[in-house]
C-alpha cells in the first residue's frame, strides 16, 4: 500500500505524467491493465490562466478515472495561485508539481528542471501550493541540473514545503533520457525524507521495478516510458509484487485487440483525424520487439481513417502469425 496525504493506494505503482500523451485514452487504458492513480499531462499555469481549449481539453476527465492528479508547471507565483484557484471547479485527488522536465524550450522559460538551480524558489512555490491546495501535494524532481551533489538539499527543501509526497527521476536534467539511473542518488533521498519517495527511471520491465525498489528502497514507482505500447506492465509488477510471478506478455492476438480499444478510445476523445494521428506513435510502440515492422510503421504517417488503420493493424497481426516477424524480446 502506498499513502499519498489521506490518498491510501492499494499498490505502489504510479501512472506518470507525459506530456503529449497521458490524456483521458491512455489513462482508461492503462486502468483495464491495473493502474490505480494516473496523472494527467503536464499542464502550464499560464495556459490555465489564459483558459487556452488544449489546456481544458487535458483536464477532461470520466468516471472511473479516478483517483487522478494533476500536474502544473510553473516559475510564478502569481500564475501558480491563479492557476489553482481555477482548478477549484475541478474534482482530483492529487496536485504534483514539476521540476523535472528536461526540454531545452522549458527549461530555457527557467521551469521545470531549471528549478533545480534555484532550490529556494522551488521551495516558494511548492510552499504556495501546498497553502492553496485542498488537495495532498506532490512534486517531482530529478537528482540534480548536471550531478547530484545537490539531491538531498533539493529533497528536503521540498518536504519542508509541506509535500506528502516526493516523485524522484534517477537522472539529471544533463542526462535528459541518456545514461544509466543513479539509484544512489535516489537512495539517498529516501534516506534523508520521511514523506514517501517514488522513484523514475528506466522502469521499462519486472526485473528492472525490483531492482529499483531493492537498489533504492523507495516507497513506489511512476511507470513512464515502460508503459508505452506496454500497458500490460503494470499487471505485470503488480503480480510479481504479490506472488513472485512474471506474467508472459499478451498473444499477438491480445495485443491486436488492445490495440484496436485503444485507437477507438483515441477517435472517441479527439475525432477520426486527430485521434488516428495520435494513437500513430503509439502504433510504432506497440509493435516495438518485432524485427520486420519497420514497413509497417513507415505506413503509419500516410493512414488517414480508421478503417486504414485497422488494416494496418490486421497485417502486423497476419505476418506475426504466418511467423514472417520474428520476435527479439
Amino acid at each position: 500500500m502506498l499513502k499519498i496525504g489521506t490518498l491510501s493506494l492499494p499498490d505502489p505503482l504510479v501512472l506518470a505524467p507525459l506530456a503529449g500523451i497521458s490524456s483521458l485514452p491512455f489513462r482508461i487504458l492503462n486502468r483495464q491493465f491495473g493502474c490505480t492513480l494516473a496523472f494527467s499531462e503536464m499542464i502550464c499555469a499560464r495556459s490555465m490562466v489564459y483558459a487556452s481549449k488544449r489546456t481544458k481539453k487535458m483536464l477532461r476527465t470520466a468516471p472511473g478515472d479516478r483517483p487522478w492528479g494533476i500536474q502544473l508547471l510553473s516559475n510564478d507565483l502569481d500564475d501558480l495561485a491563479k492557476a489553482i484557484d481555477l482548478l477549484g471547479g475541478y474534482e482530483f485527488d492529487i496536485l504534483d508539481f514539476n521540476a523535472a522536465c528536461p526540454q531545452k524550450k522549458v527549461a530555457a522559460r527557467g521551469k521545470g528542471a531549471a528549478l533545480l538551480k534555484d532550490p529556494k524558489k522551488l521551495q516558494s512555490l511548492l510552499e504556495l501550493m501546498v497553502k492553496k491546495s485542498e488537495v495532498a501535494v506532490t512534486a517531482k524532481i530529478r537528482i540534480g541540473w548536471d550531478d547530484s551533489r545537490s539531491a538531498v538539499d533539493i529533497a528536503l527543501r521540498a518536504q519542508d514545503a509541506g509535500i506528502s509526497a516526493l516523485f524522484v527521476h534517477g537522472r539529471t536534467k544533463e542526462q535528459g533520457y541518456r545514461g544509466g539511473v543513479d539509484y544512489l542518488a535516489i537512495k539517498k533521498i529516501k534516506d534523508a525524507l520521511s514523506i514517501p519517495v517514488i522513484a523514475s527511471g528506466d522502469i521499462l520491465s519486472v526485473k528492472l521495478a525490483k531492482k529499483m525498489f531493492d537498489e533504492t528502497g523507495c516507497d513506489g514507482l511512476l511507470l513512464a516510458r515502460g508503459v508505452l505500447g506496454n500497458p500490460w506492465l503494470t499487471g505485470q509488477i503488480k503480480e510479481f509484487l504479490k506472488s513472485g510471478e512474471i506474467i508472459n506478455r499478451p498473444s499477438i492476438d491480445d495485443i491486436v485487440k488492445i490495440m484496436i480499444v485503444h485507437l477507438d478510445l483515441s477517435i472517441d476523445f479527439y475525432g477520426e483525424r486527430s485521434g488516428i494521428i495520435k494513437f500513430s506513435k503509439f502504433f510504432i510502440w506497440y509493435t516495438r520487439g518485432f524485427a520486420g515492422a519497420k514497413p509497417l510503421r513507415a505506413k503509419v504517417a500516410k493512414t488517414k481513417s480508421r478503417q486504414n488503420m485497422i488494416d494496418l493493424i490486421e497485417e502486423f497481426s497476419c505476418k506475426c502469425i504466418n511467423c514472417n516477424f520474428l520476435k527479439i524480446c
